[in-house]
């Protein structure tokens, strides 16, 4: 992405997809892959510089629109300060429903709009009902014709469920979405000179066999 600068300000965004003509003169869309930093800025065509100091991952902020701005011969793109998403549900209000905004079916105290832990929560449940789903057979059989479930299956089942146990938990305490973030956030927790260890607070879910 490139942006035209002249007297000091940016007039226009450029994709670099096309020509451009600049008084009389008709430039080429070739000037943005061919030409020279030096030689395009002499025409006052610059190309923008990312800033993503701010920027942070949309699964938990909500980033502000980009920002352009020209300085120090170079036009810069930054974000402004991200906010968390709500990382708790918000409920229906006696003003909500002073004002008719909620709908039918629902009242005052119900979820309005879920929070970070509600989905998060309700996907370590559905991952933990895919994993069980995998052996679920060993339990239908056993109603069925009354054979046993080996004791591995059993055990593998139990730590399934133990694990999602401890994830929901984990996930209902985390304070704010920062806190709920660091609980998904990969770190090497091998010690100095050891091989690579990636591992989150939240842990994984057990493995059958391993």
């Amino acid at each position: 992405m490139f942006a035209l600068v002249q007297d000091g300000s940016i007039t226009k965004y450029l994709s670099g997809n096309r020509g451009i003509t600049l008084g009389d003169i008709q430039y080429p869309k070739q000037i943005f892959t061919l030409w020279t930093k030096s030689e395009r800025e002499a025409i006052g065509i610059y190309e923008v510089v990312w800033d993503n100091t701010n920027k942070k991952d949309e699964g938990w902020y909500i980033n502000t629109n980009v920002s352009y701005a020209f300085g120090s011969g170079k036009v810069t793109a930054s974000y402004g300060s991200a906010t968390a998403k709500a990382h708790a549900d918000t409920t229906y209000t006696n003003q909500d429903n002073t004002d008719g905004l909620i709908p039918s079916g629902k009242s005052v105290g119900d979820v309005k709009t879920e929070g970070l832990k509600t989905k998060k929560i309700r996907d370590v449940k559905s991952q933990a009902a895919v994993i069980l789903q995998d052996t679920d057979w060993y339990v239908v059989r056993k109603a069925d014709a009354g054979t046993a479930v080996p004791s591995a299956i059993t055990t593998h089942r139990a730590a399934v469920r133990t694990k999602c146990a401890e994830m929901e938990t984990a996930i209902t305490n985390a304070a704010d979405t920062p806190a709920l973030e660091t609980l998904y956030t990969y770190v090497n927790t091998a010690d100095e000179g050891d091989p690579v260890v990636m591992e989150r607070p939240l842990g994984k879910f057990p493995v059958l066999g391993s």
